[in-house]
């Protein structure tokens, strides 16, 4: 129980942190002062009957203005109309309109519920990328799948799905697919791990898997819900559609294409790991679903005899303590959910920023931004002790390293006291969008790669297609359609997106909170509807996103 409170003392801090600044205190009393003016004239309201009654219809009709007119603002603004239907979701609905119009509209949403239904879309590929589709038949990645088997009944909302998966092309297979095939797997899904951690001095192990694997020049985690909502899109390739409960909703679910999942199929040894609480987040119901073969440990459950009691704890100390617990099996497939760069970033709240302080203490950076690049050394002096041990044991070539972070580190984003936005500082750019804030680092490494000819991907990619790409390096059976995201060695489009719509393509980026495209240059050419096609593709995803969960899919399709 004990320990299940450190990482709520941390939240208590950075709540109190907000309620108790200049901005907080300013949001508490407006909040409060219509109640204190009513209160303050509350005998001069009732004074007489007469008046009484002029002042309650007068409250009443400029409540009723009140709300007329704002419905109005938002009706005649086209960019912000369609929050309200067709691209509506709660959490974009507390963001434009506040927390108790985001409320009314849900309750609209539940009692009226939009008859919202997959909407074809015209192939965006140009004219020659179909040509050569058309003279080369290529091998696709698909599986031969009874979409309506007479033993099961199908909801409508399964035939819906069915019909909109069909309507779907299956991407290649590629030059890429297969490299991987029958070597292992640790994926790490890294604490508000971000891009400026990686220093070719400071953390040479992760500079070297960085530039040595498969190089990532514009990756994003876009920050739909947190860690949980981090996790579930790196691990599921699915946007957590809602909220933190998207993960906990896979607990009784058929969640069959995991990496997990894939490589069990394939005799592999699988194990899930977190140095946290064991049941933080319910991950003792949830990650033994993960399709890993041995389960699931946590602190809690085994792994304090691997980790100290302390907050954040050790990456290294996990790492370290299990990988010889699996390192000699003949193949393997294991999954970290690390921690120790968690905030707060100081050294008497954070052990890990107590422990590697020393190597930050010089550098030009605030406290705060020394603070969180020492927490982070932590998972350096783990990945290092790993490749080391790989190398050691002469697996560095048949093993393939993952690392993607959660979120952007939160923690950073300012300082509301002062003013002070670290997150800028660590960045070194001023931060004016989600894709300013969510860009970061993807690290896919195997000690075979170094051998090669460096591999260069400059499209934009986002965390939804690790679950994609690592299947068709790893040469697994599974079927394109099926995956939100892409394998991005395929002639899929590239698309980043937002579940407020915002998104990113080849072509430029569609801020969704102006309604504006901004072409990546002025020579670009957009073809006509480009931004409502792709727009129309984002939502059939969303809703693949909610529906195929709802409806537990894939034990429809595949058990």
């Amino acid at each position: 129980m004990a320990l299940v409170l450190f990482p709520l003392k941390s939240y208590k801090k950075e709540t109190l942190s907000l309620v108790f600044s200049f901005q907080g205190i300013f949001a508490l009393i407006l909040f409060i002062l219509p109640t204190v003016i009513f209160i303050l004239l509350l005998n001069k309201i009732f004074t007489c009957s007469k008046a009484n009654f002029v002042w309650k219809i007068s409250g009443v009709l400029s409540g009723i203005f009140s709300f007329l007119l704002a419905l109005l603002l938002v009706v005649s603004n086209s960019v912000l109309r369609v929050k309200t239907t067709t691209e509506y979701n709660y959490q974009n609905a507390i963001e434009q309109f506040g927390l108790l119009p985001a409320v009314y509209l849900d309750l609209k949403n539940i009692i009226i519920p939009q008859k919202d239904n997959f909407v074809s879309v015209d192939n965006i590929l140009s004219e020659e990328e179909n040509k050569v589709i058309e003279e080369k038949p290529p091998q696709k990645n698909e599986l031969d799948i009874n979409f309506n088997p007479e033993n099961k009944v199908a909801t409508n909302d399964i035939l819906y799905l069915n019909d909109y998966v069909n309507s779907l092309t299956a991407s290649q297979k590629n030059k890429y697919t297969g490299i991987f095939k029958g070597k292992n797997l640790i994926f790490i899904t890294a604490e508000a791990f971000s891009k400026p951690v990686i220093n070719k001095d400071l953390t040479p192990t992760l500079y070297r898997l960085s530039t040595k694997g498969i190089n990532f020049s514009d990756y994003y985690q876009t920050n739909e819900s947190g860690t949980t909502g981090g996790e579930y899109q790196n691990i599921f390739g699915m946007l957590p559609t809602s909220g933190g409960s998207s993960f906990k909703n896979t607990k009784n679910k058929y969640n069959y294409f995991t990496m997990g999942s894939q490589l069990d199929r394939l005799g592999y040894y699988g194990k899930a790991y977190h140095n946290n609480s064991y049941t933080y987040y319910d991950r003792h119901l949830t990650h033994i679903n993960l399709g890993y073969s041995d389960g699931f440990m946590g602190y809690g459950n085994g792994m304090e005899q691997y980790v100290e009691k302390a907050w954040p704890q050790s990456d290294y100390e996990m790492i370290s303590g299990t990988l010889p617990t699996y390192i000699e099996k003949e193949k393997f497939n294991v999954y970290y959910m690390s921690v120790s760069g968690h905030n707060n970033y100081t050294v008497s709240e954070n052990a890990m920023t107590k422990r590697h302080w020393e190597k930050v203490k010089y550098l030009n950076y605030s406290n705060t931004v020394k603070g969180y690049l020492a927490a982070n050394l932590d998972l350096e002096a783990a990945v290092t002790h790993l490749v080391n041990e790989l190398e050691k044991n002469k697996i560095a070539d048949d093993t393939v390293i993952v690392i993607s972070p959660d979120h952007f580190p939160y923690g950073l984003s300012s300082d509301r006291n002062t003013g002070t936005n670290y997150l800028s500082e660590l960045y070194g750019y001023d931060i004016n969008s989600c894709f300013d804030r969510d860009k970061t680092s993807l690290i896919i490494w195997s000690g075979s790669l170094e051998k090669e000819k460096a591999i260069i991907v400059n499209e934009p990619v986002s965390s939804i297609d690790i679950l994609p790409t690592l299947s068709n390096l790893f040469g697994t059976e599974f079927d394109s359609r099926l995956m939100v995201g892409r394998d991005v060695f395929s002639d899929t489009e590239a698309l980043v997106f937002y579940a407020n719509y915002s998104f990113k393509t080849n072509l430029g980026t569609y801020y969704s909170n102006t309604g504006k495209f901004v072409p990546v240059n002025e020579n670009t050419v957009i073809p006509e509807e480009y931004v409502n096609q792709i727009k129309t593709i984002i939502k059939n995803k969303i809703k693949y996103c909610a529906d195929s969960q709802k409806t537990d899919y894939f034990r429809y399709l595949f058990e």
